[in-house]
């Protein structure tokens, strides 16, 4: 579809390549194989001569269908699916690098993924370096002859952290690094990091892109050279594949990504709001605050401040653990982007892995609680949490 429709209609209308069926909704295809019309057809699919489908490691329709959507909405050439958000950081670093590069990525990421730089990376002979996320002085700062890549989660992983993105992307340009932004808690409905200069977005489609907690799967969106040609190389190797019917769900997810952030948007500000007036609370982290150190500059680049709130409670750990255990509506779990309220204990379960420093210099401390405002009624989430707040 062209460019000339919204985001809405893009989100609804796009992808879509109706079978000689004439169906409305989007089939799927759960098929490993294609057969091939010929030897000669074969063998030109195999070498690229020739378009079409091949094997569904690497060529699903409806894969594809998700694919082109998706593109649509982040404003990419191209968009490369994986088996999970994950999958998709590796592929875009080993699709990349190659041993003897250098990473700089924010400190305050998702704690597995700094063990994926720190741990596994490192084995192939990537190097890491961490910093400050809002401090563009320090990315400058920590870039060396042998740095390629930048990366960064904007807002950040829980504290909602942010940074400049075109700011940023301006030294990158001028490095000759890649600047890559996980837009996981935004989505393009909220930010779309490649029209701020950004070369490679990435995605985990388990949480907002599906919205519902159904499926597993990642995305890389950027150029057809960088994307569709060196991060699909690496997915058509090494296999790190989404399923059809995965991609199925997430088209469906798709439809109503605008108007569930909206709403994810509206419920979680009052939350803030509410959460910021309570007298066991000593910090709330959220960027539709004005008490958060980067409100203005959240409200520049991005159309809304997500879903995400974070607060830290005066009785660390034990206050933490205990408020968590007596919700009876939100769901104990660490995944988020879902309708359900879902309420984690960072420091002992998405970032439990690194170590006490890793932790601290990432502000995880003992009392922080991360809370993915859902769509359930406004007072009866209050309600939950005040159960011992």
């Amino acid at each position: 579809m062209t460019d000339d429709f919204s985001f809405e209609t893009l989100a609804i209308r796009a992808g879509i390549h109706r079978t000689p069926e004439g169906e409305h909704s989007e089939p799927i295809f759960p098929t490993s194989s294609y057969v091939f019309g010929s030897a000669a057809e074969a063998a030109a699919r195999f070498s690229g001569e020739q378009p079409g489908n091949i094997y569904s490691r690497f060529t699903n329709p409806t894969v594809r269908s998700f694919e082109e959507r998706l593109a649509a909405l982040e404003g990419a050439e191209s968009c490369v699916a994986t088996a999970s958000g994950m999958s998709a950081i590796l592929a875009t670093c080993i699709g990349l690098l190659k041993s003897g590069d250098h990473i700089v990525s924010s400190r305050s990421i998702f704690g597995t993924t700094t063990i994926l730089f720190t741990s596994f990376l490192a084995k192939l002979g990537i190097r890491t370096s961490f910093v400050e996320l809002s401090d563009i002085t320090a990315w400058e700062a920590a870039i060396e002859a042998d740095t390629k890549l930048l990366f960064l989660e904007t807002p950040s992983n829980p504290l909602t952290e942010l940074v400049d993105i075109a700011a940023l992307a301006q030294v990158a340009k001028q490095k000759n690094c890649y600047l890559v932004v996980d837009n996981c808690f935004c989505t393009p409905a909220l930010q779309r990091p490649l029209s701020l200069g950004a070369d490679v977005v990435i995605h985990s489609a388990t949480k907002y892109l599906d919205g519902q907690g159904r499926c597993m799967g990642g995305a890389v969106l950027g150029s057809q050279e960088l994307v569709g040609t060196d991060v699909y190389g690496f997915l058509r190797t090494c296999g790190p594949s989404m399923s059809p019917f995965n991609a199925w769900v997430f088209l469906k997810g798709l439809e109503t990504l605008s108007l569930r952030m909206q709403a994810h948007c509206e419920n979680a500000v009052q939350i803030a709001q509410w959460l910021e007036q309570q007298p066991s609370v000593a910090r709330v982290y959220y960027p539709g605050l004005e008490s958060h150190p980067q409100h203005e500059l959240a409200s520049q680049q991005q159309s809304g401040y997500g879903g995400i709130v974070s607060f830290e409670l005066k009785g660390g750990k034990q206050a933490a653990w205990n408020l968590i255990d007596a919700t009876r509506i939100c769901s104990i779990t660490a995944n988020l982007g879902d309708t359900k309220t879902t309420i984690t204990h960072p420091g002992s379960t998405t970032h439990g892995r690194l170590t006490d420093e890793q932790k601290q210099q990432a502000g995880i401390t003992n009392g922080l609680v991360r809370l993915a405002v859902g769509l359930e009624n406004l007072e009866d989430i209050k309600t939950d949490l005040s159960r011992t707040l």
